[in-house]
């Protein structure tokens, strides 16, 4: 099979991770009632889910390393779509927290291996528009297949959602199984790397802001639709979740031209992140006006997905390019790889902490139309940790590198898993 048809089987398994991370925002009242709990108790499966991710991306790979790419895209698609499969036959809350937890799991090995194999299996000069496709299959899947998942629950029940899931990633499986041929691709790194990457300040202080703004950003994700309810009395969520969708697309797209023109991303970031918490706060009381909530979503979604790219930028133009940023001279593509995988594995930790935290706050009487408040001040205490902690670590205000220095990432905000396979190749596989 020729390296770009290969390329779309693996968008095709991003497309449905996509779609699976996504889709659970809308399904939690339709789950909630059907398994006799709550909103805020079935958006635990969601904290599980992220959580699994954060954890498997660096712990599986690194254990599963021996096995080769394309053993670990099987073997993450068939926990998957057996995950999957589960949730969809579950019949008890335990039942669904364990399911969704298989299925952050296999979501968190398939992303990095993807993009691993994405960038071994095209030419150099293809490896970028290879990883764009793929990495792109997942914020796809928020615009296409998280409406269609919700549009097929409403017409058959949010197990039917689940199943139409199930399907996408047994095609994914399938063709992975029999098409993809053999791949070479470099490991990722190993959570000691990862965890000695942390004790860089500089880097620290990149992954908690990244931290902070998932906190945020996918946090309050998980709730959007009790909260639409609240604010704008909606009844149904889909075209909302279809604007935010379309937001992050469009914000993934500009956001690395902007690093690029601008040559300032970590006060690209800076601005992304205070945009994010006034589009947050501004959510409760634009439901008064027809439409109107619309736009804090759209922002919101574009922001939210384009706050990575300048965040990955920092982290690579430093280690893996050894500019000197953010650590000086004599970063590596190794330190690099240590320093984004830690960035990826923040970004899920911080949606897992968020779900909690939302699901705590609305089961001890929190009105879910405050709930978009507490979301935009922790964003706003991300900017303020930043503006206060980089000004101390780097002896000047958030720094950033000259324009055109360092390698630059075509990621998609939320998809940020994928960066682990990415940096951990040499600095010509980040190509713009």
């Amino acid at each position: 099979m020729g390296g770009t048809r290969a390329v779309g089987l693996l968008a095709l398994g991003s497309f449905a991770m996509g779609t699976d991370a996504y889709a659970m925002a809308g399904l939690l009242p339709d789950m909630g009632a059907d398994l006799d709990v709550s909103v805020s108790l079935a958006g635990q499966s969601v904290t599980a889910f992220t959580l699994c991710y954060a954890l498997a991306a660096p712990l599986l790979s690194a254990v599963l390393a021996r096995w080769g790419t394309r053993a670990l895209l099987v073997t993450a698609l068939v926990v998957f779509v057996l995950a999957n499969a589960g949730t969809a036959l579950a019949g008890s809350y335990a039942a669904l927290l364990g399911t969704r937890a298989l299925a952050g799991a296999g979501a968190g090995l398939f992303t990095p291996a993807a993009a691993t194999a994405a960038v071994a299996l095209v030419p150099p000069e293809r490896r970028g528009r290879a990883l764009g496709l793929v990495l792109g299959g997942m914020s796809a899947g928020t615009v296409l297949g998280v409406p269609l998942g919700l549009l097929v629950a409403a017409a058959s029940g949010w197990r039917a959602a689940l199943w139409l899931i199930t399907a996408l990633g047994l095609v994914a499986l399938l063709g992975v199984a029999t098409a993809l041929p053999p791949v070479r691709g470099a490991a990722a790194p190993s959570p000691r790397a990862r965890l000695g990457a942390l004790a860089r300040p500089r880097v620290a202080v990149v992954v908690v802001v990244t931290f902070t703004q998932t906190v945020a950003s996918l946090g309050l994700y998980t709730y959007l639709e009790p909260v639409l309810r609240r604010v704008a009395d909606v009844g149904s969520a889909v075209p909302y979740l279809w604007v935010w969708g379309i937001g992050g697309v469009c914000g993934s797209l500009l956001a690395g031209t902007l690093v690029d023109r601008t040559g300032r991303p970590a006060r690209l970031a800076v601005v992304l992140l205070g945009v994010l918490g006034g589009a947050l706060a501004l959510l409760p009381w634009t439901g008064a006006v027809p439409g109107l909530v619309l736009l804090p979503l759209l922002v919101w979604g574009a922001v939210g997905w384009a706050f990575v790219v300048p965040q990955q930028h920092r982290l690579l133009a430093g280690e893996a390019s050894g500019t000197g940023a953010p650590d000086g001279p004599g970063g590596s593509a190794e330190g690099g790889a240590a320093a984004v995988g830690l960035n990826s594995s923040a970004t899920y930790l911080g949606g897992a902490v968020g779900s909690a935290l939302g699901g705590l706050a609305l089961a001890h009487g929190l009105d879910a139309g405050r709930l978009p408040l507490l979301a935009a001040a922790v964003a706003l205490a991300g900017v303020l940790f930043h503006l206060a902690v980089a000004r101390r670590v780097t002896g000047s205000p958030p720094q950033d590198h000259a324009h055109g220095t360092g390698p630059h990432l075509p990621d998609h905000a939320h998809g940020a898993g994928a960066a682990d396979a990415t940096a951990a190749g040499a600095p010509e596989r980040n190509a713009s």
